[in-house]
């Protein structure tokens, strides 16, 4: 529901209930506009509350200098909203202080004027304090404090969880580094080892042993390809050991073509769209693995064909290697280096092609995104990619919730409960009498106290300190008593015509 209208209807409920008080007065009855001025003031309340709280807890003092219990009563629900509005405590229960003197005050005026006794006024004034005033005050300040508590628990939670992640990044990012760092020092120098020996056979096998020289050729190409593939895991675990701040951008992929054309290749670049430079390293890094690894292969099995790099940047990157029949005999492969072209593609989220064109020779296209996407790990380490939401306020204060209701309850209870008695005391109560009762009345003896005991206050009547009631039996009559204020002894009886 909407919060103006539910103020509306608020408003509305407190000024009907303090109404009812002019058809059946709770007590010595009030002039008429005097009534309804507090019924206008009780029903005020309800916005003010919303919008000025601090006022409106001082603004229930004056209702207390008004014979008008059930605009009274409603203001308990006033100062319970604006309490749990006001964030500081000491502010709160000045305010609390401020206004018991000035309920005090009204309360004093009001008995003064009505004739009460200083037990009667202490009373009335102790019950007003203490369960439309302090109990509604405490319950609103603790549900008011719950809401900042919250918040920061949240707050904290949620950080603590984020310091979580970041914790296992790190520690993720510190074992793979540490790992490249051995693969690094143990690997990489025994391959190239491997390769200068490999290198030295071949020339020794070219002499003396012309039929071991395919063999000694792969052995040599395999340990360089193994080379080459070390570094490249090296540079998925974050520490390559080569400097590769460049590769993949237009400087990195000419210099590829140039040193393929160096090694005599007949090979050209066709760059379409923005550098990039600043595209994320892994694209960069697949952009140059592709065209390097396809101008491997042209090497390889068509080192006499005329290729073509293409690259072109859009919402995508498309790296396309295509070369045209060789004349030159074809060379043996095993397809590894392609393999790992698609596996390393599909990894960032592209797709990867080699073919056979129609006009022979080869073909290798690859799609890739601007931005790959991240790579879904799995075990303990993946678990904490990504912080888990917070716990929501609902859930983690269920138990203060309910305590905080609980509180409020047993401060809003009293206040309401004793509206609703009072109402029923107002609509049920005896306001008629019978003759023979009437007749038992005699001035200068019977209290006011024993008449409105049994017969509560009557109706409103025009004379100051008088009551009238109904003749029982009789639509046209009504009896009139009236009484001293000192004394509260009766001093005058009389029978009137409506």
């Amino acid at each position: 529901m909407n919060l103006k209208v539910r103020d509306a209807l608020w408003a509305a409920g407190a000024f009907l209930l303090a109404l009812v008080t002019l058809f059946a007065p709770l007590g010595r009855p009030a002039p008429p506009w005097l009534l309804v001025l507090s019924a206008v003031w009780a029903a005020a309340l309800v916005p003010v509350s919303a919008r000025w709280p601090r006022w409106a807890i001082v603004l229930t003092a004056p209702l207390n200098g008004v014979n008008n219990l059930l605009a009274i009563a409603p203001t308990s629900l006033v100062v319970f909203r604006s309490a749990r509005s006001i964030r500081s405590q000491g502010e709160l229960w000045a305010l609390i202080g401020a206004t018991t003197a000035l309920q005090a005050a009204f309360g004093g005026l009001h008995a003064w004027r009505a004739g009460d006794s200083l037990f009667e006024f202490l009373l009335g004034t102790a019950f007003s304090v203490v369960f439309l005033l302090i109990f509604p005050a405490v319950a609103g300040a603790l549900i008011g404090r719950r809401k900042p508590l919250t918040q920061v628990l949240m707050e904290r939670n949620d950080y603590l969880e984020h310091a979580r992640v970041l914790t296992a990044t790190t520690a993720r990012s510190a074992t793979r580094a540490h790992i490249a760092s051995e693969m690094h020092d143990m690997l990489s120098h025994r391959l190239r080892q491997l390769t200068a020996h490999a290198g030295a056979l071949e020339q020794t096998a070219a002499e003396q042993a012309p039929e071991l020289r395919e063999q000694v050729e792969l052995i040599r190409k395999t340990s360089a390809v193994a080379m080459e593939e070390l570094r490249e895991i090296l540079g998925v675990l974050g520490t390559s050991a080569e400097h590769d701040e460049d590769a993949g951008t237009r400087a990195d992929v000419e210099r590829l073509v140039a040193a393929s054309s160096a090694a005599g290749l007949s090979v050209r670049l066709d760059w379409q769209g923005s550098d990039l430079a600043d595209a994320d390293a892994r694209l960069r890094r697949a952009v140059h693995r592709i065209v390097r690894e396809a101008l491997t292969n042209v090497h390889k099995h068509a080192p006499s064909a005329r290729a073509l790099v293409s690259v072109a940047v859009a919402d995508r990157v498309r790296v396309e290697v295509v070369n045209g029949p060789s004349t030159a005999p074809r060379g043996a492969g095993t397809r590894r280096g392609l393999i790992g072209l698609e596996e390393r593609v599909e990894l960032i989220g592209g797709s990867f092609l080699a073919e056979v064109p129609t006009g022979q020779g080869f073909r290798v296209t690859a799609s890739l995104p601007l931005h790959p996407v991240v790579p879904e790990e799995t075990g303990a380490a993946g678990a904490v990619a990504e912080a888990p939401p917070p716990i929501t306020a609902e859930v983690l204060t269920v138990p203060r919730a309910v305590g905080s209701g609980c509180l409020a309850t047993l401060s809003l209870v009293p206040a309401l409960g004793t509206a609703f008695v009072m109402l029923v005391i107002a609509v049920f109560s005896r306001s008629e009498m019978s003759a023979d009762e009437f007749g038992k009345f005699q001035e200068s003896v019977t209290h006011e106290q024993e008449v409105t005991e049994t017969f509560g206050f009557g109706v409103p009547s025009d004379h100051a300190g008088c009551y009238r009631y109904h003749v029982e039996g009789s639509d046209d009559r009504d009896f009139e008593v009236c009484f001293d204020r000192d004394s509260g002894l009766m001093n005058a009886k009389r029978e009137l015509a409506r």
